[in-house]
Parts: structure tokens; C-alpha cells; sequence
């Protein structure tokens, strides 16, 4: 239930389960795990999901038999945070929990408008996966990151967007917004991608 389009150096993940929010079971967790690590010969990877969620996160059933502290969901954010292909999580709709990873690991979120996002961590008790919250604070602050794990605040995009912790919403076709951002990536040698990406992790101090 994890579709894969490999379009030259572009590669599209879709997660396809839309009549379970998108819901994720392990099966379908390693498989995107399989995709992240295998995308070293990708350009640019995008993460999408198919009808109006992006993802819920683990499947409540699945979740209940430990799911939810699975070390598949830090292998998978690991994964695609030391890609050196350009990443981009494509929000078709809301996305929780867990799924909320693989958002804060991509380097560029966008999103249709009216999406949410939220991480109930605290209200289920469960920490969150051991990266999330410096992924989290370094894209919106420390104060709004507690306010997500914390205060369990459900968060528009349109007000994440002002946070900077999503990059642009998209009227009309997520996807053809997706391959334009990539489109000066995909024309650039993998070489020379790989160094500014490189660059831009590098700590200045």
C-alpha cells in the first residue's frame, strides 16, 4: 500500500491506504523505509499520500501491539535526513503522530490549504521519536515545538507556514508544485547537488 513512481531521478512515494487515513501498519513502514534507503540513486524523493489525508500515523491496532515505539520510524526520518537527494513531503491533507517524522526529516513541506498538523505524544503517552523534537524546534522554535508535543496543539498550515515549519501552500497541483521545485536539482549533476546540500548541513560554528 506503498506505491512507488520512479520517473528518471524522480521518485514519488505515495502512501495509499486512503480508506484508513493513511494509517500506517509495519509492513508498510518498512517499505518506506526500503524506498528512503534505496533512493541514494533518487534526484529528488517526494512523500505524498493518496485521497485528503497525508497520513494519521500507526494504524490504531497496530499501534496498540507496540507499533508506536517501533524504531522503524527513526530509521526511516534517518534515512531521509542523510539523503543527499533533494526530499520533499507533499501534505495532501493533514498529517499525525507519527507520520509527523517523516514531515520534519523532508527538506521542503508544502501542502494544499486547510491541512493540519499535530503530534499527541503527550495526551497518549509516548515520547516522541528520539529526533523529532530538534528536527521540530529547529524548523519552528523551541516554544512552538513544546506548544506542539506539550499543549498537543493542532496546528493549520496556514500558521505553520508563518512558523516555517511548512514551506508553501499550494493552490491547484501539489504534485506539479513538487517537480517545479525540483526541477533545478534534477537538471544539476548529482555531484554538484550533493555538495550545496552538503554546504547548507554543514555547522558554522
Amino acid at each position: 500500500m506503498i506505491r512507488l513512481e520512479q520517473d528518471g531521478g524522480f521518485w514519488t512515494a505515495t502512501i495509499d491506504r486512503p480508506d484508513k487515513a493513511n494509517s500506517l501498519t509495519p509492513e508498510m513502514l518498512e517499505r518506506l523505509c526500503e524506498i528512503a534507503e534505496a533512493a541514494r540513486d533518487a534526484r529528488c524523493l517526494v512523500l505524498t499520500g493518496a485521497g485528503k489525508v497525508f497520513s494519521a500515523g500507526a494504524d490504531l491496532d497496530a499501534a496498540k501491539a507496540g507499533m508506536a515505539v517501533s524504531p522503524l520510524w527513526e530509521r526511516l526520518s534517518g534515512a531521509l535526513s542523510r539523503l543527499d537527494a533533494l526530499t520533499i513531503c507533499a501534505l495532501n491533507g493533514t498529517a499525525a503522530g507519527g507520520a509527523m517524522g517523516m514531515v520534519l526529516a523532508c527538506d521542503l513541506r508544502i501542502s494544499v490549504p486547510g491541512a493540519k498538523l499535530f503530534y499527541p505524544v503527550m495526551k497518549l503517552g509516548f515520547l516522541p521519536q528520539p529526533s523529532d523534537p530538534a528536527r521540530l524546534a529547529a524548523l519552528a522554535g523551541p516554544s512552538r515545538a513544546k506548544m506542539i508535543l506539550m499543549a498537543g496543539a493542532k496546528v493549520p498550515v496556514e500558521e505553520a507556514l508563518t512558523w516555517g515549519l511548512v514551506d508553501r501552500i499550494v493552490i491547484g497541483d501539489l504534485m506539479a508544485e513538487a517537480r517545479a521545485l525540483a526541477a533545478d536539482t534534477l537538471g544539476a549533476t548529482p555531484d554538484h547537488a550533493a555538495a550545496i546540500k552538503a554546504l547548507i548541513r554543514r555547522n558554522p560554528a
